[in-house]
C-alpha cells in the first residue's frame, strides 16, 4: 500500500466510522435517507474518485477505489457509494460530464432506444435497480437503432418507480422507462472502456463482499473472546477456533480475488477475473456467514444484534450481478472456447 492509499483508507475509515452507526442503517431499513454520509462523501471526493483531474476528479487507479468500495462494504453503508463511482468513472472515460448526486447503474436488457444524437429517448425496464429511489441519475448501455451500444445518462426524476429491496432491505427498486430524455450519449466500446454493467456491478459486490466478511471475521472474534462457557473464553476452544481460521481464510481468499480483479482493471481485459472474484466472493459468503452464526448462537440472529447487517448483506449481494453459479457457467464457457493449452497460462497469469 503506497502513501496515497495509506491516506485514502485512513479517511474513508475515518468518515464511515463517524457516519455509518447501527441507528443509521436501522432507519435506513425503514427508508431514511442516509444524507449526512452521502454528503461528506461527496464533499471528500470521493465519489469521484476514478474521474479524471480534468472532470474535476481525483484522477485515481482501480486499485484505490477497491479501498473504498470494500470499506463501504466492511462498514454496511447504506448508499450506492460503488455504483456511482462506476458510474462517475464510464461518464469521464466517455467524455460526457458526470452529474452531482447519486447515479445508479441501470444494468439489463430490457431497454431501447428511440431517436438519434441528441434527442434520444429511452424505453423500457429495469428492475432491482439499486437505490433508484435516492438516485438523482442513472447510466444504462442500450444499443441504439443501428444496434451500436450507447452509454447513457437519464434523468431519474419523474420516471415510474415501484419500490422494492432486498433481504438486507436495501433499495432495489423497478423502473420503468416511457420517452424519456437521454441527458447525454457516447459510444460504448466495450474493448476500450469494459465490458457489460453486470461486469461492473459484479465487481462492485465482490468488493462489498470481501468488506462485509472482513467485519464478519471480526465480529465473530471478539465475540469468541468475551463469551464465556465451562469458565473461560469460547474462543479457547479448539472447535471454536478451527472454524474461526476457516472463516479467515474465506474473508482473505475473497479479498483477494477481488483486489486482483480491480487492479486488473487497469491492464485491460478483466472478464475473467471479475468472474473468479464473484465466484469466490459467494462461495466464501456461503461458508463464512454459517460460521459466524455458530460461534455467536442465538443472539446472532436476534435483530438487536449487529451480526445480521453483515450477513443480510453478504447473502443479498451473492446474487446481484449475477449469482457466482452463472459466472461459474461464464468462466467455463471461456475455457472450452480456447484450445487446450491456454488454459495453464488463464490460471497462472498475473
Amino acid at each position: 500500500m503506497n502513501e496515497f492509499q495509506t491516506i485514502l483508507t485512513e479517511t474513508i475509515q475515518r468518515l464511515l466510522s463517524d457516519h455509518v452507526s447501527r441507528d443509521l442503517i436501522i432507519a435506513s431499513e425503514q427508508g431514511e435517507w442516509a444524507q449526512g454520509l452521502w454528503d461528506a462523501l461527496e464533499e471528500n471526493g470521493l465519489t469521484k474518485v476514478l474521474v479524471s483531474e480534468a472532470g474535476g476528479g481525483v484522477g485515481a487507479q482501480w486499485s484505490d477505489a477497491a479501498l473504498l468500495i470494500k470499506a463501504a462494504g466492511e462498514h454496511g453503508a447504506p448508499v450506492p457509494f460503488g455504483e456511482t463511482i462506476v458510474a462517475a468513472w464510464l461518464l469521464d472515460q466517455a467524455g460526457l460530464p458526470v452529474p452531482e448526486g447519486a447515479i445508479t447503474l441501470l444494468e439489463g436488457n430490457r431497454l431501447s432506444l428511440t431517436g438519434e444524437g441528441d434527442s434520444l429517448t429511452l424505453d423500457g425496464q429495469v428492475d432491482g435497480v439499486p437505490w433508484a429511489r435516492f438516485s438523482k441519475h442513472g447510466v444504462a448501455v442500450v444499443p441504439d437503432a443501428d444496434g451500436k451500444m450507447q452509454l447513457c445518462c437519464i434523468s431519474l426524476e419523474g420516471v415510474d418507480l415501484t419500490p422494492a429491496m432486498n433481504i438486507a432491505r436495501e433499495g432495489r427498486d423497478n423502473l420503468t422507462f416511457s420517452g424519456v430524455p437521454v441527458v447525454a450519449s457516447a459510444d460504448y466500446n466495450p474493448a476500450t472502456v469494459g465490458f457489460t454493467l453486470r461486469h461492473w456491478g459484479a465487481l462492485i459486490r465482490s468488493l462489498q463482499m470481501g468488506g462485509a466478511l472482513n467485519r464478519l471475521l471480526a465480529q465473530s472474534v471478539a465475540y469468541a473472546n468475551e463469551r464465556t462457557q465451562f469458565g473461560k473464553p469460547i474462543g479457547k476452544f479448539q472447535a471454536i477456533q478451527q472454524q474461526l481460521s476457516v472463516l479467515a481464510t474465506q474473508a482473505a481468499a475473497a479479498g483477494v480475488a477481488a483486489n486482483y480483479a480491480a487492479q486488473a482493471v487497469e491492464k485491460g481485459n478483466v472478464s475473467h477475473e471479475i468472474a473468479v472474484a464473484k465466484v469466490r466472493a459467494d462461495e466464501a459468503a456461503n461458508i463464512a456467514t454459517s460460521i459466524a452464526h455458530q460461534v455467536h448462537g442465538a443472539i446472532g440472529f436476534t435483530y438487536e444484534h449487529t451480526l445480521h447487517f453483515a450477513t443480510r448483506r453478504l447473502w443479498s449481494w451473492r446474487a446481484e450481478y449475477g449469482a457466482g453459479c452463472e459466472w461459474a457457467a461464464e468462466l467455463g464457457t471461456q475455457v472450452l472456447q480456447n484450445k487446450p493449452e491456454a488454459l495453464w497460462p488463464l490460471v497462472t497469469q498475473k
